[in-house]
């Protein structure tokens, strides 16, 4: 089957794997264990720690790791309205977040936050003149994604970031689809803080990171914490912390290399499915987009149809965030582009990953042709 769901979940690298096997078996103890063989998982961990920091031009301090995104998301958010020094109530964000943050925001809502939702652009771009105005007394963060994981939008993250620092606003940023893929560095972002996630870069599931600006002066979301300097309690994962650092850091290496591997696939995929304008509809702008995600549309078709023609023909799709199938509703990022509720719920997204090919794109590009037109 050719896989083309990479925004949902990678494969592991045969570098992440070798790094996991090693690592459970030499590093096995409890980090925080005062004995040797701890000691010597403790000093991998921070080696992991220091190498990550690395990789986001910034203090190890600075890191620390979770389970993945949505708990990265989680902590981070949470955390940070915790630790803020403002009394007010007011979060900004928009519609086209990731599932874990708008789900965390609805419940945030009953707990007397209130939660102000930015419009964007018919290709998923903020308003920012439309932040600047919604910005208030009350205004005690904001919360904004760097790469929209359905349709691949780049927000101006350092737009936003200085028009928050003029009122002293902290800013979570999710780059859970953006790092490994361009550059991410928090400090040239401006956010305060940042989620990532292993599986989404070759690493293995269930380990993740956030890093957080050194100067803010955060308290444990749960007292007597103590993994993690308090950010999260339970037991430190070292060997799969060693082996997403080793997939994160091979991906770093070769960022350019591999963006221009995705935008030559998106280019191909276009080029197939340009003699059909009136058949394919391909979400947002690629100016404003990363190349390996892809939004797309065939006119009267739902995206499930689509998806499981896909299947068919041995095409691995997705009909959108892997955290929000099955909840049976149509794409909220495609309603936030302005898009009616049938015209959502015809979305699939593809997503390329360093290992697809040319003729994988080939061979997609003749099943949706095929697909649109056994439906006419």
């Amino acid at each position: 089957m050719i896989y083309l769901d990479y925004a949902a979940s990678t494969p592991m690298s045969d570098e992440a794997l070798q790094t996991f096997l090693s690592a459970s078996k030499q590093y096995f103890a409890n980090e925080r264990s005062l004995h040797d063989l701890g000691s010597n998982s403790a000093l991998l961990l921070k080696t992991a720690r220091k190498q990550l920091a690395t990789l986001l031009d910034s203090d190890e301090s600075s890191i620390y790791f979770t389970s993945g995104g949505t708990e990265s998301n989680s902590l981070a958010i949470q955390t940070l309205l915790e630790s803020s020094k403002k009394t007010g109530k007011q979060i900004i964000t928009t519609k086209c977040e990731h599932s874990s943050i708008l789900n965390l925001l609805e419940r945030l809502s009953t707990k007397g936050f209130e939660i102000t939702y930015i419009p964007v652009n018919e290709n998923g771009v903020i308003n920012l003149d439309e932040l600047q105005k919604n910005i208030s007394e009350n205004t005690v963060l904001a919360i904004f994604q760097h790469v929209n994981s359905e349709i691949g939008t780049i927000q101006p993250i350092e737009e936003i970031s200085k028009i928050l620092s003029k009122y002293d606003i902290l800013f979570h940023c999710d780059c859970v689809q953006s790092f490994g893929k361009i550059e991410v560095n928090p400090n040239k972002l401006g956010v305060t803080s940042l989620s990532i996630s292993s599986h989404k870069l070759y690493g293995p599931k269930g380990v993740g990171a956030v890093y957080i600006n050194p100067s803010i002066a955060w308290e444990p979301l749960i007292p007597g914490t103590s993994h993690e300097n308090g950010f999260r309690p339970g037991t430190v994962n070292v060997p799969a912390i060693a082996s997403f650092v080793t997939s994160a850091s091979t991906l770093s290496q070769n960022l350019r290399k591999n963006y221009e591997h995705y935008r030559m696939l998106h280019e191909e995929l276009n080029n197939v499915l340009k003699p059909f304008p009136n058949k394919f509809i391909i979400e947002g702008d690629s100016e404003f987009s990363v190349p390996h995600i892809i939004g797309m549309r065939i006119l009267g078709l739902e995206g499930q149809y689509v998806l499981l023609e896909c299947n068919r023909h041995q095409l691995a799709i997705s009909t959108g965030s892997a955290c929000s199938i099955g909840m049976q509703k149509p794409s909220t990022t495609l309603l936030a582009i302005g898009k009616n509720e049938s015209e959502a719920k015809q979305f699939f997204r593809l997503s390329f990953g360093i290992m697809t090919t040319v003729e994988d794109i080939k061979k997609l590009g003749k099943v949706l042709i095929s697909i649109a037109e056994n439906n006419e």
